[in-house]
């Protein structure tokens, strides 16, 4: 059996090592602090105002999600998507139904790897595009050696049944509790993918709090169908858990050709 030199194993360990902590901060960053939602008190109007920890939520001017209308053509490069199958390990956390990745599973644009951590869903979609949201959309969320983070967004329309989430869904947890490690079972998050993948690019934020910013969004362009039976069994979970459209600031949206 053939052996890797020793520094090229401290490498690998060593991004992994990264890879993992980022993911850890992302769910600490989630679960950290007081209680938010999507409602009343705790929405996202009040975020800012729940700890100051949470004042980008307010201040900053480089919030997700937004309504991409106005873009730019460019010669971007294209998502090189290498997605692995993984146990399925999916939590209800109180906001989202997530599933958390285990390593081994990247995308790469141009010369930048992220690795996949995790991806969730939103009903309704964040996004939207000409002023058109989606039912629902899945955050697919990558980080970089470097500790940067860049999601890829997938909006949800209803259409025919999706085989990842027919899966997903027959273990979906209906309430908050821990993460269920159900290593029998596989999930292959290239499913959640259109065949097109085209998209639109620019500098965000993380849409739940502390809505971190720089964060690298791709949205693709081409919507997934879901069929409405799907749709209706995450909205009896979450009605409504979707962050409203933030003003763009003058950012530039990027669109690949």
């Amino acid at each position: 059996m053939a052996t890797l030199p020793i520094r090229r194993v401290t490498l690998i360990c060593g991004v992994l090592a990264i890879v993992a902590s980022v993911a850890g901060a992302l769910f600490a960053q989630e679960h950290a602090g007081p209680h938010w939602g999507y409602d009343g008190d705790t929405g996202p109007d009040h975020w800012a105002d729940l700890d100051k920890a949470f004042s980008a939520c307010h201040l900053g001017h480089h919030q997700s999600p937004i309504d991409i209308r106005a873009t730019k053509q460019a010669d971007l490069p294209p998502i090189q998507f290498a997605y692995r199958p993984t146990p399925l390990h999916i939590v209800n956390n109180g906001h989202a139904i997530q599933v958390n990745y285990a390593p081994g599973s990247f995308i790469t644009v141009g010369d930048t790897r992220y690795q996949l951590a995790q991806f969730h869903f939103h009903h309704p979609s964040e996004e939207r595009i000409n002023g058109k949201g989606a039912e629902m959309v899945a955050h697919l969320v990558h980080a970089a050696p470097d500790g940067n983070i860049a999601v890829v967004a997938v909006l949800l329309d209803p259409g025919a049944a999706n085989p990842v989430i027919t899966s997903l869904w027959q273990h979906l947890p209906a309430r908050e509790g821990p993460e269920q490690k159900l290593d029998d079972v596989q999930v292959d998050a290239t499913g959640l993918l259109p065949k097109d993948h085209g998209y639109y690019t620019y500098a965000g934020s993380l849409t739940t709090p502390p809505c971190t910013e720089d964060v690298t969004w791709f949205v693709l362009k081409t919507r997934e169908p879901i069929s409405q039976s799907q749709a209706n069994a995450f909205g009896k979970i979450f009605p409504h858990d979707a962050r409203p459209i933030q003003p763009l600031y003058g950012r530039e949206v990027l669109a690949s050709k």
